[in-house]
């Protein structure tokens, strides 16, 4: 149904917007399209920002990314899949040593359990290849619907949902393209406004934006390429 809703956007939803012109009080249907074309255009390289080589590493950096910057688990990642390089080496691994190397991130003791549990069911039940399912995602320890969503939607390039961290959360508010504060409900309105094709991208435009221009306490509204579009900009 989700998928649906925005398939049924998908043939107008960029020109509608385009003839907002900059309305900001314009209902969020018929400023989406325009307000992705323009993040397109401002971030055209936005991409996953976690450093990896298969799905498998994808799955654990995002793990350890909760709660920790993507910058700090870029440098703890390579000494981790160095030292456990497949999903069978980590589930076997001693949990002290995977915690002294994960410790920068925080909160590693769970971390450490849900990363080598979250290994070890992947070895067990899923032949040792993450699964390219949300429902079969879901099943593994320390994985909600966004670590799902980064996983299909990254490695896998299945748009199954999209990602809503703190910045596409943030971002979805301040824009008025939800009025929602629940990650799933907040998913839900941006999956019934947005084609599914761009649902990956989404979330990475938004997330780009979030951390180079719309922060959590001192947004840059002068400097915002989606000022016009803001119901929320501050005077400039």
């Amino acid at each position: 149904m989700m998928a649906e809703a925005g398939e049924q956007n998908a043939g107008n939803w960029s020109d509608t917007s385009a003839q907002t012109g900059g309305a900001t009080h314009a209902p969020a249907d018929a400023r989406i399209g325009e307000i992705v074309r323009v993040l397109h255009e401002t971030y055209p390289d936005a991409a996953c920002e976690l450093n990896h080589h298969s799905a498998f590493e994808l799955l654990v950096a995002t793990i350890l990314s909760a709660q920790c910057t993507d910058v700090r688990v870029n440098m703890v990642t390579p000494v981790l899949f160095a030292r456990f390089p497949t999903p069978a080496a980590l589930a076997a691994a001693d949990r002290e040593e995977v915690e002294s190397i994960i410790k920068s991130t925080g909160f590693y003791h769970n971390k450490a359990r849900s990363i080598q549990e979250a290994a070890a069911r992947i070895v067990s039940v899923y032949g040792g290849e993450v699964p390219r399912t949300m429902n079969e995602l879901l099943t593994l320890p320390g994985v909600a619907r966004k670590t799902a969503n980064v996983v299909l939607g990254v490695a896998y390039q299945i748009a199954d949902g999209i990602v809503v961290d703190t910045h596409v959360k943030r971002l979805s508010a301040r824009l008025g393209l939800t009025t929602q504060s629940d990650p799933v409900k907040v998913e839900t309105d941006l999956m019934a406004l947005v084609p599914q094709e761009e649902w990956v991208d989404l979330s990475h435009l938004l997330i780009f934006h979030g951390r180079r221009c719309c922060d959590a306490k001192k947004p840059n509204c002068a400097a915002c390429s989606v000022y016009a579009l803001c119901p929320s900009a501050l005077p400039r």
